[in-house]
């Protein structure tokens, strides 16, 4: 099992959220929670600013070696389940098909109201011709990128999905993740409870050092694509 975070897809050209230089050093998080989005027409309005200003790059972003030696690993039957933070679609792009999205997927825009759905390119037409809030055209209810931002409810399906990847993996390979967002994070003591090992590929240090039977300090991609060229390499072979 995997568990992806920002620091995979900082190597396609996303900044991440929470280092430093990182967006929520260069925006307050709390200007963009939940409960102030529905409650604020002025909240929702500054983040569809800020949305339409972020999507662009977000569209344009290639998946990297470590998205696709994700993947391989996937069609070589070595990686079983892949939980991702990340909202950006690369793993899907890449080839993976047994993906989890905890933090949901930028690439959807929904009503919170009806349900109604939308792809998020034609909402970002939308806003490039002058609305600044976006409302369904259907119920009038407030939309919304199918993501989970401050203050809203984890999606309970994925996230008990995620817990139950946790505790049936052998291993646990963890990827550029800070580890500091719950429950996401406890995913990791829940897999080493478990019995599983635990790989962390991570530039920085993370509170379950301790806990990982392998601590790799370099970036994801050039990582896991030697990871995936030596084992599938390796059983190509065999």
């Amino acid at each position: 099992c995997a568990l992806t975070g920002a620091g995979l897809s900082t190597e396609s050209g996303l900044p991440d959220f929470r280092s430093p230089g990182g967006i929520w050093s260069r925006y307050d998080p709390d200007e963009f929670a939940y409960p102030r989005f529905v409650s604020n027409v002025e909240a929702r309005r500054s983040y569809w600013r800020w949305s339409a200003e972020f999507y662009p790059g977000v569209a344009a972003a290639r998946p990297n070696d470590g998205h696709v030696a994700l993947a391989t690993l996937e069609r070589a039957g070595r990686l079983y389940c892949l939980i991702t933070q990340n909202i950006d679609d690369l793993h899907h792009r890449a080839g993976s098909t047994k993906v989890i999205e905890i933090h949901g997927n930028a690439s959807r825009v929904g009503c919170l109201a009806c349900g109604r759905e939308w792809p998020r390119a034609e909402v970002q037409r939308w806003l490039e011709a002058g609305t600044e809030e976006p409302r369904c055209d259907a119920c009038g209810g407030i939309l919304k990128p199918r993501t989970i931002s401050c203050g809203q409810a984890m999606p309970e399906r994925e996230t008990e999905a995620a817990f139950a990847e946790a505790r049936a993996c052998d291993v646990m390979l963890v990827v550029g993740s800070s580890l500091v967002v719950h429950p996401a994070a406890a995913l990791v003591p829940v897999a080493h409870e478990s019995g599983a090992s635990v790989i962390l590929v991570n530039l920085e240090e993370t509170p379950f050092d301790a806990i990982a039977k392998v601590v790799i300090r370099a970036k994801a991609g050039e990582t896991l694509r030697r990871i995936a060229a030596e084992v599938v390499g390796t059983e190509g072979n065999s």
